[in-house]
């Protein structure tokens, strides 16, 4: 069954400019600029006032209305990233051989560096993306913090982090050594 027209309004907060130029969207706010490239979903976008932006969907079938609130989320989580940030929290786990974990420069590109894992000898680097920063966590022993403006650079930075621990040929009931996520947040917290 085709639908006729569906539409998801989107409402634009204080403080942050939505520009849509052929379905390549730029979001500017308090903490920088996101851009996401569109053109791939066929949708159109219509501006009602400054603060709200109507995304529609003609003679679509079931498949095509349900990537219509993908593309709404997907603008959400770029207004989101310009005013609050993103924020993810991974720790170590290990029973015997102590995770070190550092960030090295290597051809102006910075790597997250894993030594001693399982006690293994291999050294694993894992890139950095672009727009996300690096801390270890002062208060919080064995604690990776990545943060940034884009989601997708800050989740897949933890997701790259967290897999590259993963246990190979043992039994992973038992061995349960690893950097996993522990707190997914934003840099600037809700009041």
């Amino acid at each position: 069954m085709k639908y006729i027209r569906t539409d998801q309004i989107l409402d634009i907060p204080e403080g942050v400019n939505l520009q849509i130029k052929s379905r390549v969207v730029t979001v500017t706010g308090p903490r920088g600029t996101l851009t996401k490239d569109l053109k791939h979903i066929d949708v159109t976008f219509t501006k009602v006032s400054n603060k709200q932006v109507k995304i529609t969907v003609h003679n679509g079938d079931r498949k095509h209305v349900a990537a219509l609130r993908t593309v709404k989320s997907l603008i959400h989580n770029l207004i989101v990233g310009v005013t609050r940030g993103f924020k993810y929290k991974l720790r170590y786990v290990y029973a015997h051989f102590p995770i070190n974990v550092n960030t090295v420069e290597k051809d102006g590109q910075q790597f997250i560096e894993i030594r001693n894992f399982l006690g293994d000898k291999q050294v694993r680097l894992v890139k950095v993306h672009e727009g996300v920063t690096v801390e270890f966590s002062k208060n919080q022993k064995d604690e990776l913090v990545l943060s940034g403006n884009s989601v997708e650079a800050v989740s897949q930075n933890a997701a790259d982090v967290q897999q590259i621990c993963r246990v190979r040929n043992k039994d992973i009931r038992k061995f349960l050594d690893g950097i996993y996520v522990s707190e997914k947040g934003n840099v600037v917290e809700e009041e």
